[in-house]
């Protein structure tokens, strides 16, 4: 029976720790320029309703550097940008791949798909979560801090994001401690966080406040895709929420910054921050390419046993 990747708690924390683990293996292999070919003979096709630098490229040279093919489809290129139902290209695909990994919008499209699709299915990011961008994120952290259990991180910005909401998830299911200061208008409800966050979650006003002891710092965008009309008000919403020196000052002295990319550097990030030693940006998207191919090898290869 087929399992799909569409948010964090759909593997085990015992199954993420062997997914990380993999994925230093699978990383110190490239460094080393050694062939991996766990995947030859298999095909990834990547569907892309939103438009992407580091998922589309991670996505097909993990697949590539583990010895399978990866085919890249934009939606406008399909005929699903003329109506055709999910349900019939979910069908079909999985007919010539082995694997299929979906960049949406609303989440019920990527589920819809994943329920006609009889392979794997990955969320590559939708409005409401970006899982494989939290295991590199994840992954960065223990590389740098060790265990993740019980590591103090606070995310600076919109509290309902899809950034947000898969880190709420990570802190409940990887027990962290997660600080989130957003405005109010952009903070999820206690609920919300509780549920989601497994009571691990606390929500905070000022975000200079929500940095006190923290190891690590993270952000995104004020403005994600499909919400270029709200630019100005979130703009202004969001003002005094940008991670720049004096706020992550208040962090400890060895914490670190993430940030998931692209950065507008002057809004949710400074650039002295982005570009500063204490950013852990570059090893987190380099990050990503590795934990994709862990991701792939689980999901393809676990596929073909239970077949």
């Amino acid at each position: 029976m087929k399992r799909d990747f569409l948010k964090l708690r759909d593997f085990s924390l015992g199954e993420h720790l062997e997914l990380l683990k993999r994925t230093t293996e699978l990383k110190q292999l490239r460094r080393l320029r050694k062939t991996v070919t766990t995947l030859a003979g298999r095909a990834l096709v990547l569907i892309f309703e939103k438009s992407s630098t580091r998922t589309r490229v991670s996505f097909e040279l993990a697949m590539t550097q583990l010895g399978g093919d990866a085919l890249t489809l934009p939606v406008s290129d399909s005929q699903l940008a003329r109506g055709e139902p999910l349900s019939d290209t979910a069908r079909v695909l999985s007919r010539y791949g082995d694997a299929i990994m979906v960049r949406t919008f609303g989440e019920e499209r990527l589920h819809a798909f994943a329920k006609h699709s009889t392979v794997p299915v990955i969320n590559g990011l939708t409005d409401q979560g970006h899982p494989v961008q939290l295991l590199a994120d994840l992954y960065t952290i223990g590389e740098r801090l060790g265990e993740l259990q019980g590591r103090k991180v606070a995310f600076i910005g919109d509290g309902v994001g899809n950034m947000a909401r898969s880190w709420m998830e990570a802190a409940g299911l990887f027990g962290l401690h997660l600080h989130l200061a957003s405005p109010k208008k952009f903070r999820p409800s206690v609920q919300e966080a509780e549920v989601l966050g497994g009571g691990r979650v606390k929500l905070f006003d000022n975000p200079q406040e929500a940095c006190q002891g923290v190891e690590v710092v993270t952000t995104d965008v004020w403005t994600s895709m499909g919400q270029d009309a709200e630019q100005a008000l979130r703009k202004e919403a969001f003002g005094g929420y940008c991670v720049d020196e004096e706020m992550l000052s208040h962090a400890r002295p060895e914490a670190f910054v993430l940030h998931c990319l692209p950065a507008h550097r002057g809004e949710e990030i400074s650039a002295a921050v982005l570009e500063g030693p204490r950013s852990a940006v570059w090893d987190e998207a380099e990050n990503r390419l590795h934990v994709q191919k862990a991701l792939l090898e689980k999901l393809i290869l676990e596929a073909e046993k239970e077949a």
